[in-house]
């Protein structure tokens, strides 16, 4: 029987943050497998861990390949996951460096311990990018989550961001209008699959590094993500490019609160490197 560990990321309370499934020995399973493994357990993701492709790199025992089921579908790369599963292994290798190898390219993750003891991991992105949104498709995710356009906030323009996964940027021009979450679930899911979409994140500015964020990620089966490490690398590729924050910046995006489950992501830039560092705490679910 695959055994199937439970961690929470981007919080150290096991009830919050982003739950996910991690399997550290995935060997043997084929997709089938870890997609009924994926929905059975009912997170937004599970990660599965193989033995590392010829010439990763990374020291012995620390490089893996990896593999991430919503209970829907496999995504090309997951974000909480992965500082889920970096954390894990953290506890059974200790702190240091790790090396993934993902669908979306090689990720890179650093894994701490805080002078509190609990324990942190910090990826670092494939090379990101954005790209315009078509006002066709604007007016239908508006539609979708049924937000008037004036709710939307003019200095974050609607783009998609990515950075191993492909998210809609959408700014909220108010923390209510964030808030206020109720959306047509089958809508926005048949808009995100014609975009190859994995989350759609929207975001409300409450300072010049500090931001409320929530993903629908109807795609995966899920209503809505509570912590989204893909996501938060994604916008923060989105917001340097866009000019809304320094090149060198940390920002701090709090999510979940809304759903009960609040988390925190911290995600840094560094000016000359495009590539973008999404951390957080991680704590096994008992």
């Amino acid at each position: 029987m695959t055994d199937v560990l439970r961690y929470t990321a981007f919080s150290e309370d096991p009830a919050g943050g982003n739950p996910a499934g991690v399997v550290l020995d995935a060997t043997g399973l084929d997709g089938a497998a870890m997609l009924e493994i994926a929905a059975g357990l009912g997170y937004s993701e599970t990660a599965f861990l193989s033995a590392p492709p010829e010439g990763l790199g990374g020291a012995a025992g620390r490089a893996f390949a990896v593999r991430y089921f919503s209970p829907k579908a496999e995504v090309p790369f997951c974000g909480h996951a992965t500082v889920a599963t970096a954390v894990a292994l953290g506890e059974r290798v200790g702190p240091g460096e790790l090396v993934f190898s993902t669908r979306a390219g090689t990720v890179p993750v650093s894994v701490t311990r805080t002078d509190g003891g609990a324990l942190r991991a910090t990826l670092t992105s494939v090379e990101p990018h954005t790209e315009d949104l078509d006002p066709a498709d604007l007016a239908e995710a508006l539609a979708a989550l049924d937000w008037p356009a004036a709710d939307l906030d003019p200095a974050f323009p609607p783009r998609i961001a990515y950075a191993g996964a492909r998210h809609l940027v959408l700014g909220a021009a108010t923390r209510a209008r964030l808030a206020d979450l109720d959306y047509d679930f089958d809508r926005l899911a048949a808009l995100m699959r014609r975009l190859d979409l994995v989350t759609v994140q929207l975001v409300h500015r409450a300072g010049p590094a500090e931001f409320h964020v929530r993903n629908p990620f109807p795609v995966g089966g899920v209503v809505e993500d509570p912590a989204t490490g893909a996501a938060a690398a994604a916008f923060g590729a989105y917001a340097r490019e866009l000019g809304l924050v320094p090149a060198d910046a940390v920002l701090t995006l709090h999510q979940g609160a809304d759903m009960g489950r609040p988390g925190t992501l911290t995600v840094e830039l560094r000016a000359g490197d495009p590539r973008v560092r999404v951390g957080g705490a991680g704590v096994r679910i008992p």
